[in-house]
């Protein structure tokens, strides 16, 4: 059959759609502190700063499991490991949801961390290993269309749960969305795992660090080191606070706007893919998506108190976060590089290589910027991702060949 045709059956687009729900959960728990931060940190007991290190657990812990995880899907299949991560992700939300204080929730994250690690690599790699580079550029982005979906459920619909339930049923709700994604994962997905155990556990697990520093991908994980973790910084922590306490916005009117940029983070993903197999030029796209977005970051924190523009309406604030939100949706196309980088049977190695620079440079940043924020504001936060993310894409030119 040919490539487009199969892409376009059920059969092959229904086990990546499932596989990219556990995607949307991801999302979704990793952001919903940006909309509850304020609640949440009340009823830990601990500060704004204490709170970006608690979160900065789930990202941690999400990085520091890239590495087995890469291993895993080339050994044992996409199919046995979403299954073993989605019932972690829903103890994870389930010990959230109980958490009692800072040790809790913080146990909690590094848990959720573990179980949500493999969200987008699973779907991601099922399509790499299904499609010729070429094709694997739309794919990549229409997954994570899909699980950007995530972070529209943590803006508005969250925010009214958390109005007339408290924050505890956010993650009840991401519980039960673990387990009935796992369900659908368990009817739909099935694929056969590698015969080759030719090679150790370990031998494979330093095969996946050598790919994230080889020259070939170098440029591309520096990049993703700063990409992610602007996404995060604005849409899972220092958004909401932005948006709240600095343009005393309510809850719901954060949330919506926070809405808008997240709906461009839903849409943007899919147009750079059409972009990428209509016109190619990956590092073109990504070079300009990156360093618009780390503009249009910069220019939010100009609009506010004290800014160059003075204190601008939130209608800036929204257009603002439109413009980053559709502009750093480019970041799946850093899949696309790492996957036209290496053979077939590394392609698990490579996406997870990739992930791993992703989530360890949130965890990072994130860590980061509790002390900047303590000493600038949220503003200096939001202003601090804007640079790192310039700083990454200008290192990411200069490394990668003109020819990717």
């Amino acid at each position: 059959m040919p490539d487009h045709a199969r892409e376009t059956s059920l059969a092959f687009a229904a086990p990546l759609v499932a596989l990219a729900m556990g995607h949307v959960l991801s999302n979704m728990v990793r952001t919903l502190p940006a909309i509850t931060a304020d609640v949440l940190g009340a009823d830990l007991g601990v500060t704004a700063q204490v709170l970006a290190s608690l979160t900065g657990a789930f990202n941690m812990s999400f990085a520091l499991a890239q590495v087995p995880i890469g291993v895993s899907l080339d050994r044992f299949g996409v199919r046995r490991v979403s299954l073993c991560l989605l019932a972690i992700a829903a103890l994870g939300a389930a010990l959230a949801a109980v958490a009692g204080g800072a040790i809790g929730f913080l146990l909690a994250q590094v848990v959720l961390g573990l179980g949500c690690a493999g969200m987008l690599i699973c779907p991601i790699t099922l399509a790499a290993k299904s499609l010729p580079p070429s094709r694997f550029g739309l794919w990549s982005g229409l997954i994570q269309t899909i699980g950007n979906c995530g972070m529209l459920l943590s803006a508005s619909p969250l925010a009214l749960l958390v109005d007339h339930a408290g924050w505890r049923a956010g993650y009840w709700t991401s519980a039960g969305t673990s387990l009935l994604v796992l369900g659908l994962v368990a009817l739909l997905v099935h694929d056969r795992p590698s015969t080759d155990r030719s090679r150790s556990l370990g031998q494979e697990a330093g095969e996946v660090l050598r790919i994230a520093v080889s020259r070939p991908l170098r440029g591309a994980a520096i990049l993703a080191l700063g990409s992610f973790a602007a996404v995060l910084g604005v849409r899972g922590l220092w958004g909401g606070p932005w948006l709240m306490e600095v343009k005393f916005l309510s809850r719901v009117e954060a949330g919506n706007v926070l809405l808008l940029a997240t709906t461009a983070l839903v849409v943007g993903p899919l147009l750079w893919g059409i972009a990428d197999r209509r016109i190619g030029h990956r590092r073109a796209l990504l070079l300009f998506g990156h360093l618009g977005a780390a503009a249009a970051l910069a220019l939010v924190v100009m609009g506010g108190p004290g800014g160059p523009f003075g204190a601008l309406p939130s209608a800036w604030d929204a257009a603002m976060l439109l413009v980053f939100g559709l502009l750093i949706a480019v970041q799946p196309l850093i899949f696309a590089i790492a996957r036209s980088s290496v053979p077939t049977e590394q392609t698990g190695k490579a996406m997870s290589a990739v992930n791993l620079a992703f989530f360890g440079g949130a965890a990072v940043l994130q860590a980061a910027s509790g002390p900047v924020v303590a000493q600038g504001g949220i503003g200096a936060g939001l202003l601090f991702f804007a640079l790192a993310t310039a700083a990454a894409t200008i290192l990411f030119f200069w490394l990668t060949p003109r020819a990717t």
